[in-house]
């Protein structure tokens, strides 16, 4: 395959304006499925523009948001020992991050490998092409000797780059990323993930653990409303790309904890009863006064459910990592 530069980042082979057709399409579709439905939804992914990914970077550094931090200790302070079990010998890694965004927290690792393996070829892939850009430009300064190669794409469009990677691989999917997903999704996409890896490649994933309600309540709805204006940039976006005529005053950003599924469930609200037309989609959609959107659910798990979605998937996890608190925990898992 060609080779993934900062020049030219894979985008599933598509032009730009066939890539811009087919997003748009993509949106518009799922837009159609989603309040079509008696309860209506919305996919998390359609949150993450530019401004929604703008604005997730500021939510990841307030102080109700501890989920950020709390990864961030464990893999700045666990760094030598993760590398270290992906390849004991000392040989090369190639990192590969899904879902890597500004790739902040995983500077730290990437550093550790440059210092005990002299180089490192770090591949990251997200659906947002500024963030990585960006995060392309500051690590290839501050860590001269790291290979950057970046992917635009979803999940499953990064697997034959992942594939392609020579030497040891590690795959990172941070964040708390896989709790946006339900556990039998979440199985699906890490078996897909799964061909593209060797036997002897390691899993790296984060996972929020359960704890007080209130305190995980206030990580997704934080008293500034940065969260808020997070959630609510889904209707700008429909309103720019779907010529929609969404009025986002009349929507609230709501926040509940489903204590029998373990998640967090995150939805928009509509304020009044309302009638909504989407120009892309020929039609209006009604609105009842308190009816909600679902846009996202944040998984809080256990070890049992990490394992049980891990089984699903083909993997075996080898290790878990506590920041110091007890909040947020990192599995390292090998195929099984």
């Amino acid at each position: 395959m060609d080779p993934i530069t900062e020049e030219a980042p894979l985008r599933s082979g598509l032009g730009t304006g066939r890539r811009e057709s087919s997003r748009r399409t993509d949106v518009a579709r799922a837009v159609a499925e989603g309040l079509g439905a008696a309860q209506k939804w919305l996919p998390s992914w359609l949150l993450y523009d530019a401004a929604g990914s703008a604005l997730f970077e500021r939510i990841t550094h307030l102080p109700e948001y501890y989920l950020s931090r709390a990864e961030a200790q464990i893999l700045s302070g666990e760094a030598d020992r993760i590398l270290d079990f992906v390849a004991p010998d000392g040989r090369p890694i190639s990192i590969a991050e899904i879902g890597a965004g500004s790739a902040v927290k995983t500077e730290a690792l990437l550093a550790a490998a440059l210092r005990a393996r002299r180089s490192c070829l770090y591949l990251a892939s997200d659906i947002a092409e500024i963030p990585l850009r960006r995060a392309q430009r500051r690590l290839k300064s501050r860590l001269p000797g790291l290979d950057v190669r970046i992917v635009v794409g979803t999940h499953a469009d990064a697997g034959p780059a992942i594939a392609a990677l020579e030497h040891r691989q590690l795959l990172l999917w941070i964040g708390s990323s896989i709790g946006n997903y339900a556990d039998r999704e979440a199985a699906q996409l890490l078996r897909q993930l799964r061909r593209s890896l060797r036997d002897d490649a390691v899993l790296l994933f984060g996972t929020d653990l359960v704890k007080d309600p209130h305190a995980l309540r206030r990580a997704y709805d934080d008293a500034e409303g940065v969260t808020a204006a997070f959630s609510r940039n889904l209707l700008v976006r429909l309103n720019r790309e779907l010529d929609a005529e969404f009025n986002v005053s009349a929507f609230r950003h709501v926040v509940t904890w489903d204590a029998q599924a373990s998640n967090v469930e995150v939805y928009l609200q509509a304020t009044r009863g309302q009638q909504v037309w989407i120009g892309a989609l020929g039609r209006s959609y009604g609105f009842r006064a308190g009816e909600r959107i679902h846009t996202e659910t944040c998984a809080k798990y256990d070890a049992g459910r990490v394992d049980a979605v891990l089984n699903a998937a083909g993997f075996a996890r080898a290790s878990t990592l506590l920041d110091p608190e007890g909040r947020f925990a990192v599995h390292l898992a090998r195929i099984a």
